[in-house]
């Protein structure tokens, strides 16, 4: 029984990694080619994956950075005049 549930737990980690690398912009892909991460995710079982979630994956970008005094801010500004 726990030979298939880490077989189960094998093949979704994969199906995982595989649907990430595919919707992955491939100028944002770290390491590796886009192509050569989804190769080592579906050829190597276990560490493909591993190593695409620790070496491979974009790194999030914050999409907005708060401004670091008040007066950086435009809007602030704006609103005393």
């Amino acid at each position: 029984m726990l030979r298939v549930i880490l077989i189960i737990a094998v093949v979704m980690l994969t199906i995982y990694c595989v649907v990430e690398v595919a919707q992955s912009r491939k100028y944002e892909v770290r390491a590796l080619p886009k192509w050569l991460w989804a190769f080592a995710v579906i050829a190597v079982p276990v560490i493909g994956p591993i190593a695409w979630l620790t070496m491979g994956r974009p790194t999030p970008q914050p999409k907005y950075l708060p401004p670091r005094a008040p007066d950086d801010d435009e809007d602030f500004l704006r609103g005393i005049r």
